[in-house]
């Protein structure tokens, strides 16, 4: 049996499953397409297209990036700030749901995480 490659994760993808959230509404960061809650960033699509920036604490992020560094990374800009960046060309499908709602709460519940 031959697997078949699942589709690439695009921008669309990633909207759709974050609009799926309680409270999330379409907006704009730094001039590119943003998906926010109550008016604070959650998601935007990075400048390049090429990845997505997603709220992410600091701990969650260096896991991340310590094992799926082709996913998941970061540029000086972000160093400092709780912050990941996507690759759409490298994270899944099944992957989206996950990091969406761990997006979402820290968004809604900051104090909790």
């Amino acid at each position: 049996m031959v697997a078949r490659k699942s589709k690439t994760v695009t921008w669309d993808t990633v909207r759709q499953f974050a609009l799926s959230l309680p409270g999330a509404e379409e907006g704009t960061s730094y001039g590119t397409p943003a998906i926010k809650i109550k008016k604070k960033l959650m998601i935007r699509l990075r400048e390049d297209g090429e990845a997505f920036v997603l709220a992410c604490s600091f701990a969650d992020r260096e896991l991340l990036r310590a094992e799926q560094p082709e996913i998941f990374y970061i540029t000086d800009h972000y160093l400092n700030y709780p912050w990941v960046l996507v690759r759409f060309a490298t994270v899944r499908h099944d992957q989206l749901n996950d990091l969406l709602q761990r997006a979402w709460k820290l968004v809604t519940h900051p104090k909790k995480l």
